[in-house]
């Protein structure tokens, strides 16, 4: 009997170690970390959801944070290995913590700006220099941030003309909707969530300032050297993403809002219609048209160019790091030059 039960326990632990026989690619775990309720999130709840990720073989763990900051100073831990954030924290990481930018998560100019209370909105407009003393909550070292500081000079008012109150962006929406606060510098969606509550309006937006204001795809240094194929992977998971919301928009619209719910924030149809029409993405081909530099900067490095070099000037970060020291389109090209990927990436695009 006892023969026969150490018979048993031995078929079943070789059994249990075998490969699978069937299709199914085993599945490689891979940290990813974004920031809850994030139209530049999507694709990684649109992969979920569809089974998108297992068939490329990546077993996602996901970790959430409040703003891109934490999220990068999280790296060194390796609690993540992938992920997107803003711009901003993207430099910031990269001189601190060696993150490298693979790739553009949306275009977000127009969804990161300056917003007034409904109340107090038409004599600000009316004397941008009345805001010179007044308090602009915003989270610092944020797109939102950049954004608001690109519109001070668009404005004709330098940065140390306001008094910067650094919150997180529930707390800033908590502080205007109480009337403890008049002007706000916020990413969408938090931007629909102060027009319906507070009738808060823009008053000037990244993109009426001039600034570009991207999102990027990161991964840390030493992840990307040791599994370059799972980075490509994660890539092309992200890129099948905006594929397929594009091809589907209904169905992309509805799972958006149960997203933005799993997240905490519930937003209208109306505001989901607003993050679809104001953030543009881009696909495999134009993601490598704006990365690629064929002997001069690129279109990206332009973009971080500026951002490094705000960052610089509010004394972050001690110099503006030179882009191309950590921005790489090797991740890109990697998806674009394995068929199968490529395939997998672009499926949607022309449906």
């Amino acid at each position: 009997m006892k023969r026969e039960l150490c018979g048993l326990m031995l078929a079943t632990a070789v059994a249990a170690a075998a490969p699978s026989t069937g299709t199914a690619q085993a599945q490689a775990p891979i940290g990813v970390s974004y920031q809850p309720s994030l139209y530049w999130a999507l694709p990684f709840h649109y992969a979920t959801v569809k089974g998108w990720w297992k068939e490329v073989g990546l077993a996602p763990n996901f970790t959430t944070f409040p703003a891109g900051a934490p999220q990068i100073a999280a790296a060194p831990s390796k609690s993540w290995d992938v992920g997107g954030t803003g711009s901003v924290p993207a430099v910031l990481g990269a001189v601190r913590f060696n993150i490298v930018t693979i790739g553009i998560t949306n275009d977000e100019s127009k969804a990161n700006a300056m917003m007034v209370r409904g109340d107090k909105f038409d004599a600000v407009k009316a004397n941008p220099a009345s805001l010179k003393g007044q308090r602009l909550l915003l989270t610092t070292n944020s797109t939102a941030d950049y954004a608001s500081r690109k519109c001070l000079v668009k404005m004709g008012l330098a940065a140390n003309d306001m008094q910067f109150v650094n919150l997180g962006q529930a707390q800033i929406i908590t502080a205007i909707t109480s009337q403890n606060g008049d002007v706000a510098g916020v990413w969408a969606p938090n931007t629909y969530t102060l027009e319906d509550r507070a009738n808060a309006k823009y008053l000037c937006s990244g993109a009426d300032a001039g600034a570009a204001v991207p999102g990027a795809l990161v991964v840390r240094a030493d992840f990307a050297k040791e599994r370059p194929e799972d980075v490509a992977k994660f890539l092309a998971v992200f890129l099948r993403g905006w594929s397929w919301a594009k091809a589907n928009p209904q169905e992309a619209r509805t799972l958006a809002l149960d997203f933005y719910k799993q997240g905490g924030l519930e937003v209208t149809p109306r505001a989901m219609d607003q993050e679809f029409a104001l953030r543009p993405t881009f696909g495999l081909d134009e993601q490598l048209t704006i990365m690629a530099r064929d002997g001069k900067a690129s279109t990206v490095d332009g973009w971080f160019g500026e951002i490094g070099k705000f960052i610089a000037e509010v004394g972050t970060i001690p110099a503006n790091p030179e882009p191309k020291s950590y921005i790489s389109d090797e991740y890109l090209k990697r998806v674009a030059n394995d068929p199968k990927l490529r395939a997998f990436a672009t499926e949607f695009d022309k449906k």
